[in-house]
């Protein structure tokens, strides 16, 4: 966007602004104080998914001054279920622009600046200098160095949420000398070592949870309160319902972002530092080469064709019960990997059946499926490695993109999650 314009001085409250915070502004700790602050703050707000719906809502409830929304994505029906700005209505929409106008219903004095693109390095500094707190709500790895890196050059606080299955974590970046998000992690993790919400799943009520408590923190930087989690990060684990704060290590004096001798001095290509893409919905892994996989046209032909092999389903068990194809052999990935006595027998009784009837020494195809086509490339590995003994000649493909693929291009019917 343009340059954004100043935000107006304030030096007191209308009498409408005092009734509709009444009942923050008699907290001695916010007070009109408090309230002017946050009608003279900005926060920018990077993701308006899970996390950044609840986060923005509350700071949008609460009187903050500017609220910027960026997010690359659009509405989809499985967003639903933990991202409560967005409604049925909204399906397809920008999320950016679709979260605007929900806030807008809720406080029209707002001002809202939706950008809908992803946060790119050419222009996330200019962006991130034009706002005093950032949020970070995103979902994966390359937009978190981005946004930690483009924090610390601009001099602003990063306030940053996660969550995952039955767990979140929430910690407050680069604010009162306390490190940034490099201090804790120089190196990302190996794509292979990433999940996602898409992979893992989450349950809404823990985004909704770290959302409000990231807004919490905002709101206590914006107000002059101060943060409580700029030494520390908040482990939360919805299962047990507990939280433990857990500290952590002081600023790194040799960290490259935010050291005394940075090497990181403008913001880079992190979609190559990360090796992950910073746009994709599902991340979508290449540990195989062209040869060892095949396309779900290309299984639906051998389906037709009746050729003998084995389809084997890698998925966890609560996937599983979800949909699958019929005739599939269901083994956990997780099964595979600890090479269980009885899943292997399995497996093995299953190959013995389609050879049938042929000859012993003619290999068996084995083809594995899981949801996105990750997993399954894991599991084709670990078969490669079975003893020839035991298997005979194995020879294991993995199908390219998963069941979703297949109900993308093969079967609209099947169903998609």
């Amino acid at each position: 966007p343009a340059e954004l314009p100043p935000l107006p001085a304030r030096s007191e409250l209308s009498a409408a602004e005092i009734l509709r915070y009444s009942r923050q502004l008699v907290l001695p700790e916010l007070g009109v104080r408090g309230q002017l602050r946050l009608a003279r703050s900005s926060v920018l707000v990077v993701g308006c998914g899970g996390l950044g719906c609840p986060l923005a809502q509350y700071l949008a409830a609460a009187g903050v001054g500017r609220l910027g929304l960026v997010d690359h994505d659009v509405v989809e029906t499985s967003n639903l279920q933990r991202q409560v700005l967005h409604g049925e209505a909204r399906r397809g929409r920008p999320k950016a622009r679709s979260a605007a106008a929900a806030l807008r219903r809720l406080n029209s004095a707002v001002h809202y600046v939706p950008i809908r693109g992803a946060l790119r390095p050419r222009s996330a500094l200019r962006l991130v200098r034009q706002f005093d707190v950032v949020a970070d709500c995103s979902d994966n790895v390359p937009t978190r160095y981005l946004v930690s890196d483009a924090c610390v050059l601009a001099g602003k606080p990063l306030v940053s949420g996660s969550a995952l299955r039955l767990e979140g974590q929430l910690a407050v970046y680069n604010h009162r000398g306390g490190p940034c998000y490099r201090c804790l992690f120089p190196r990302p993790p190996p794509p292979h070592a990433v999940t996602t919400c898409a992979d893992g799943g989450v349950l809404g009520a823990v985004t909704g949870t770290i959302g409000c408590l990231q807004a919490l923190e905002v709101l206590k930087i914006a107000s002059g309160m101060g943060s409580s989690f700029h030494q520390r990060m908040l482990m939360f684990d919805a299962l047990e319902g507990t939280f433990r704060n857990i500290k952590l290590r002081p600023r790194r004096a040799d960290c490259a972002a935010c050291g005394d001798s940075p090497s990181v001095t403008c913001l880079q290509d992190y979609e190559r530092f990360c090796g992950a893409s910073a746009t994709d919905t599902c991340r979508r892994l290449r540990l195989l080469p062209a040869a060892q996989r095949i396309s779900v046209r290309r299984y639906k032909e051998l389906l037709e064709a009746r050729e003998p092999h084995v389809l084997l389903d890698v998925r966890p068990p609560a996937e599983a019960e979800i949909c699958g194809l019929r005739h599939a052999l269901h083994i956990p990935l997780r099964q595979l990997q600890q090479r269980q006595r009885d899943a292997l027998q399995r497996l093995r009784s299953r190959i013995r059946e389609e050879r049938r009837g042929e000859d012993e020494r003619s290999p068996v195809p084995v083809y594995v499926v899981c949801k996105l086509g990750n997993d399954s490339q894991e599991a084709v590995k670990i078969l490669q490695e079975l003893p020839a003994e035991e298997f005979g000649c194995l020879l294991a493909k993995d199908i390219e993109g998963g069941l979703m693929a297949w109900a993308a291009k093969i079967d609209s019917t099947f169903p998609q999650y």
